[in-house]
């Protein structure tokens, strides 16, 4: 143990307590800062895809930036990608990605 000679200052029925107890309140303030922080945390406890729960909370980030801030990605069926964007104004614009037919790396 690298610092054994600790327990000769301070009580083990002092110290573990206390290292432990801090451990705990570390933990419980990193949870709380991600549950108040994050808008995906909702969607994944329900069981929900991804962007499908509350959008009014995004919105209302959105709003106050210059950019969109929200986005929502979804694969189509004939190997497209569809991107859906919520603009600061709350306008909704959406993309659609195309795969190249060839790759300007490839030699023919």
């Amino acid at each position: 143990m690298n610092n054994a000679k600790m327990w000769l200052v301070v009580s083990p029925n002092v110290g573990v307590p206390i290292f432990l107890g801090a451990v705990a309140v570390g933990s419980f303030a990193v949870h709380v800062a991600v549950l108040s922080n994050t808008s995906w945390v909702d969607d994944f406890l329900q069981g929900v895809p991804m962007g499908t729960g509350d959008q009014s909370a995004a919105l209302e980030q959105s709003e106050q930036l210059d950019t969109a801030k929200v986005s929502y990605v979804t694969p189509r069926a004939d190997g497209q990608t569809e991107v859906t964007l919520v603009m600061p104004d709350g306008s909704v614009a959406t993309a659609i990605i195309q795969k190249p037919d060839v790759l300007a790396s490839v030699t023919q």
